[in-house]
C-alpha cells in the first residue's frame, strides 16, 4: 500500500471504535451480546424485499435507486446495484458466491458453469442486436449518459460483478455487461491487481450446502478527494476501488476488505495482505455501512478484525 493510501486509511480509521484494535487478530470469539438486536438494518419494502439480504449494505437513498437483475425463476437474484441517478454512476454491486447447488426453494445456484463470456460477435444468438456493453433497459434514459463514454477515454469497462463470477447461465453472464455494472478502470489495474482480487474471491467461495460468500464491491464516487477525474467532464473515475467480503461457513462468520488505489501501474505481483483492511476501516473510508443486516453482535465482531490465516492471507 503506498504512502498516500496508508495516510488516508490511518486518518480516517481514528473514527472507528476501539474494537478495531483487534483488526490484526485471528481471534474468532463470537460471544453473543444480544442475538436479536439490529439498530441499522435496511428498511425493507414490498418493492425491495431483497434489501434484507446479507450482501446488501445500508442503502444511501436520496438520489440513489436499487437495480436488481434476475436471470430467470430458476436462479433467483443474479446481482444488484445501487445507482446514483444524479452522478449517473454506480456506488456498488453486491451478490453471493457459492460453489454448490442450493435447494430449489432457495433459488440459488453455483457461480460456475459454461456460459462463456458474453460478446455479441462471438455469441450471435444471445442479444445479437446490442453492443457488448448495453444499457440497462430498466434504467430511465434521464438517469444515464446518452452514449458510452468509456470508448476512446483510455479506461476499460471495469466489471464490478465479474463475468467469471456469473457463468451459470448465458443470461446471468449477459447481465454483468450492463453499463450499470461498469466503472472506468485503467487496464493495468483492471487486468492486474483487480483481477487478482477477483480470483481471491473465487478461491474463497465455499463448497458446502448452507455456506455462502457475500460480496459487495465498487469504486469511490462520493468524495472529491477520492475521484481522479471525470471523463469528458461527466463520468466519475474513482481513485480507489474496494471489495467487502463476508463468509458464512459452518454457522460462523468472518469478514475482510480490500482497498486499493486505482493507478496505471501493474501491481498484480504485490502481496494481497498490503491491501487488506477491516470492514470497519473500509466503512470509515467510504461512508458505506456494509453488512448492516447482520445482528449487531455479529456485525460488530466480524467487522473489527481480520482472521488472516482463515482467509489464506499470508
Amino acid at each position: 500500500m503506498n504512502n498516500e493510501l496508508k495516510r488516508l486509511a490511518f486518518c480516517l480509521s481514528v473514527c472507528i471504535t476501539v474494537t478495531a484494535i483487534l483488526s490484526c487478530s485471528d481471534d474468532n470469539d463470537d460471544t453473543p451480546i444480544d442475538t436479536t438486536r439490529n439498530d441499522n438494518k435496511n428498511i425493507v419494502t414490498k418493492a425491495n424485499p431483497e434489501l434484507a439480504r446479507p450482501e446488501f449494505p445500508k442503502v444511501k437513498g436520496g438520489n440513489s435507486i436499487i437495480l436488481k437483475y434476475y436471470s430467470g425463476d430458476t436462479y433467483g437474484l443474479n446481482y444488484a446495484v445501487e445507482w446514483d441517478t444524479e452522478k449517473k454512476s454506480q456506488r456498488w454491486s453486491c451478490y453471493i458466491m457459492v460453489d454448490h447447488y442450493h435447494s430449489n426453494s432457495d433459488r440459488q445456484h453455483t457461480y460456475k458453469g459454461n456460459a462463456g463470456r458474453y460478446n455479441p460477435q462471438t455469441n450471435p444468438g444471445n442479444h445479437p442486436n446490442e453492443p457488448q456493453y448495453p444499457f440497462d433497459p430498466q434504467l430511465p434514459e434521464q438517469y444515464r449518459w446518452s452514449s458510452d463514454l468509456f470508448y476512446g477515454s483510455g479506461y476499460d469497462h471495469g466489471h464490478i460483478c465479474p463475468s467469471a463470477d456469473r457463468q451459470y447461465s448465458k443470461e446471468a453472464n449477459y447481465q454483468t455487461f450492463y453499463m450499470t455494472n461498469m466503472q472506468p478502470q485503467r487496464n493495468a489495474f483492471n487486468a492486474g491487481l483487480w483481477a487478482v482480487m477477483e480470483q481471491k474471491v473465487r478461491s474463497c467461495t465455499p463448497k458446502n450446502i448452507g455456506d455462502t460468500l457475500f460480496v459487495c464491491k465498487g469504486g469511490t464516487i462520493d468524495r472529491e478527494d477520492q475521484i481522479i477525474t471525470r471523463i469528458r467532464g461527466m463520468m466519475i473515475v474513482p481513485k480507489y476501488y474496494y471489495m467487502a467480503l463476508l463468509l458464512k461457513e459452518n454457522g460462523q462468520y468472518s469478514a475482510l476488505a480490500f482497498f486499493a488505489e486505482h493507478t496505471n501501474v501493474n501491481h498484480s505481483n504485490d502481496n494481497l495482505r498490503d491491501y487488506v483492511i477491516t470492514i470497519d476501516e473500509l466503512e470509515a473510508l467510504t461512508g458505506i455501512d456494509f453488512f448492516c443486516n447482520l445482528p449487531d453482535y455479529i456485525e460488530n465482531n466480524v467487522e473489527s478484525k481480520v482472521a488472516y490465516n482463515y482467509w489464506g492471507i499470508r
